[in-house]
């Protein structure tokens, strides 16, 4: 075992840097002043992440031995967050294998501790009558544990924080079922902990003194069973109550396919946990905190944690949310890394095409849009959808504009409220109509092939390559419950009628706009 100071960073290595939990702990190791490499077999799933300039990235796999012993050279704390759930029903074998190699490979290294996510797993229960998902991960803890190497194994069950596949089951069966037939258990209890309470026992325990060598258990403040925490999630999210009716005959197989037809979660890692839910898993202990205390307000509790999860989206910070790079706000939101399935129901309606007319015609086009100007595309749809508003006790499309020509971040635009601008190139509207769910419209002016060279010509700087002017359209809808679903689609055979007859009729209007000098943006205005 190395026995040199390594100083105020610690050299880390992390497994799985591409996954849920890897991909939210890179950035708080960083934080903490740790150098960090990353283990991924394909490094360029990592390119698009905020701090990959910030880390070494090698190319390898757990399961060969070379490529793991190159990995690990150097580190003085190696996380292991990868497991083989969703590959096949061999999965048992490959994490047994894969452990065994990293363990193995750890201590030839001198490193001086492994950190280990598992699952948390039911007392009194044999080890083989475990769900092979619960099974598995027990195994994989167990072989590191005896590894020669002093590790740290967390045992938790279901993280909550958008991307953790388990919340992201539990946030689409909630949001799509007012009504539940639920297989039994739906009674079982669990203790679930936030995503922030996780990363934070992982960033602690990496200076854990060198005789620990044991497992601890990870769980919020709260137990629940799988039924309350639907209805609580229902709560928090502002859903009408949810009706649920366990039925004993549904078998963890049946469960999955019901799970895998309500959700997008893959049927391949819905099944596992699924299977694994048929067990209570509640902590017996919280010795973590002797070696990481909790801060004030930490255990996190699981209405708070859901809150956090679904807070970009009450934001409506939408390109973050879903479509950026940008760096997260939080450990529980979002990564635009992610998987497709994860972060809730986000429904779409792209525009674009070639507009012949300079992109300050087509600004100036945008950003008159509304009030006097109308929305360019079916008067008649437009008045209709604004009385129902009224009827409903909405805004309808009474408020028009503060300014003929002129927006700004704030503005109520007829039934929408401005909610970012950048002058020559954005117009985002949040709509604030009577609606089953949120939703957004964008408007770009853009320049194809476009290499900024200063500011935004439209207002004002440098100009821009030339090229042909482009305009893009994007309507956004994220549905509250069944009713939002069923409304995009009761209303979606309208968009082409609607949306692009709004964005061909935005071209044209650009195309005949007379050459006169942009409005002058200045605060004296």
């Amino acid at each position: 075992m190395r026995t040199d100071d390594p100083g105020p960073g610690l050299r880390c290595l992390v497994t799985g840097a591409t996954g849920y939990i890897g991909g939210r702990l890179v950035p708080e190791l960083l934080a903490e002043g740790h150098r960090v490499r990353c283990l991924a077999r394909s490094p360029g799933k990592l390119r698009d992440h905020p701090w990959a300039d910030d880390v070494e990235v090698v190319r390898g796999d757990v399961t060969d031995a070379t490529s793991v012993a190159g990995a690990l050279r150097d580190v003085d704390v190696a996380y292991y967050l990868v497991h083989a759930l969703g590959t096949g029903s061999r999965f048992e074998e490959t994490d047994r294998e894969a452990a065994r190699i990293f363990g193995e490979r750890a201590r030839a290294a001198g490193v001086r501790r492994i950190v280990y996510l598992g699952a948390l797993t039911p007392t009194g229960v044999p080890e083989r009558e475990l769900s092979p998902h619960l099974r598995s991960r027990a195994e994989v803890g167990r072989v590191l544990l005896g590894s020669g190497v002093p590790t740290t194994v967390l045992r938790a069950a279901v993280v909550i924080g958008s991307g953790s596949a388990s919340f992201e089951m539990l946030r689409y069966l909630t949001e799509r079922l007012p009504v539940m037939v639920t297989p039994s258990w739906v009674r079982t209890r669990i203790q679930p902990v936030a995503v922030r309470d996780v990363l934070r026992a992982l960033v602690g325990s990496a200076r854990m003194p060198d005789d620990v060598n044991r497992a601890f258990d990870l769980g919020g403040p709260d137990i629940l069973t799988y039924r309350d925490m639907m209805s609580r999630y229902a709560a928090v999210a502002g859903l009408p109550r949810r009706v649920i009716v366990p039925v004993p005959v549904l078998t963890p197989g049946l469960s999955s396919h019901w799970v895998g037809l309500v959700t997008p979660v893959p049927a391949a890692i819905a099944r596992p946990l699924t299977e694994s839910l048929r067990h209570e898993v509640v902590c017996h202990e919280h010795d973590i905190a002797r070696y990481v205390p909790d801060p004030p307000g930490h255990p996190v509790g699981f209405d708070e944690a859901v809150r956090l999860a679904l807070r970009r989206v009450r934001d409506a910070q939408v390109a973050t949310r879903w479509s950026s790079a940008s760096v997260p706000g939080a450990p529980s939101d979002p990564l635009p890394t992610d998987p497709d399935w994860a972060g809730g129901s986000l429904y779409t309606d792209d525009r674009e095409l070639s507009v012949d007319a300079s992109r300050e015609a087509l600004w100036r086009v945008i950003e008159g849009i509304g009030g006097d100007n109308g929305w360019y595309s079916f008067p008649l749809a437009w008045a209709v959808r604004g009385r129902l508003d009224r009827l409903f006790g909405g805004v309808g499309l009474r408020r028009g504009r503060r300014d003929a020509a002129l927006l700004r971040a704030g503005d109520s635009l007829d039934f929408w409220r401005v909610e970012e601008i950048v002058p020559g190139r954005l117009l985002r509207l949040r709509a604030e109509m009577r609606l089953p769910g949120l939703a957004w419209l964008e408007m770009y002016a853009e320049t194809e092939g476009e290499e900024e060279d200063g500011t935004d010509s439209a207002s004002g700087g440098k100009a821009h390559r030339e090229g042909r002017t482009r305009y893009r359209q994007r309507a956004l809808f994220h549905p509250r419950g069944l009713l939002g679903h069923a409304y995009w689609w009761a209303v979606s055979p309208f968009h082409a009628l609607v949306f692009g007859g709004m964005a061909r009729n935005i071209a044209k209007a650009a195309a005949r706009a007379p050459l006169t000098p942009a409005p002058d943006r200045s605060p004296a205005r």
